[in-house]
């Protein structure tokens, strides 16, 4: 008896060989990560329905050309990235740096007084939340990148297209603003 593959890169080998039980793996693996991922990205569950099933479609239309030179996970969210990105270019022309930032300086209301006690932790996270979604992009991809799917700043890189020093630019804006914004 065979023992299971454990392994990410071994289970896609071991399913362009023909084992579909190891797919099957993969699958129940990284539906629930990917999804996320792509709903936070895009922001609207159609879109994000379209882009799940697409990136699949594209998992399964390369598993004979896989080669593991990256983590299964970097290289499915690589895929992913890639159509949210050709999604955006398709719906919408993409907004300059100073005219998003812009943007947030006129949505940004005056500050107002907080009160002195914690915030509960149901308001933390609708304010997180708040704070993500009003992130550029490119700095909302990264941070969701990190934070929910715990990738490396190499592996960050990978998947968005970008140098190291970008995605770690990125992450730091991103990481800088959420605390802004959480704070307002």
């Amino acid at each position: 008896m065979d023992a299971p593959v454990a392994d990410d890169g071994g289970l896609m080998l071991a399913w362009a060989g023909g084992d579909t039980a190891a797919f099957d793996q993969l699958y129940a693996r990284h539906k629930g990560p990917l999804y996320r991922f792509l709903l936070k990205t895009v922001k609207d569950r159609a879109i994000a329905d379209e882009l799940f099933q697409e990136t699949w479609s594209r998992v399964i239309g390369a598993r004979a050309r896989y080669r593991p030179e990256a983590t299964f996970r970097t290289w499915l969210l690589q895929i992913a990235h890639n159509l949210a990105v050709d999604s955006f270019r398709r719906r919408r022309p993409q907004a300059g740096v100073e005219e998003t930032e812009a943007v947030f300086a006129a949505q940004a209301a005056p500050e107002r007084e907080q009160p002195d006690h914690a915030l509960s932790d149901f308001e933390l996270r609708r304010r997180m939340q708040r704070a993500i979604d009003r992130l550029p992009d490119e700095q909302r991809t990264v941070f969701v990148l990190r934070m929910e799917n715990e990738l490396s700043l190499e592996d960050i890189a990978i998947v968005t297209g970008v140098g190291k020093e970008t995605a770690k630019s990125r992450l730091r804006y991103a990481m800088a603003r959420v605390k802004e914004l959480v704070a307002e």
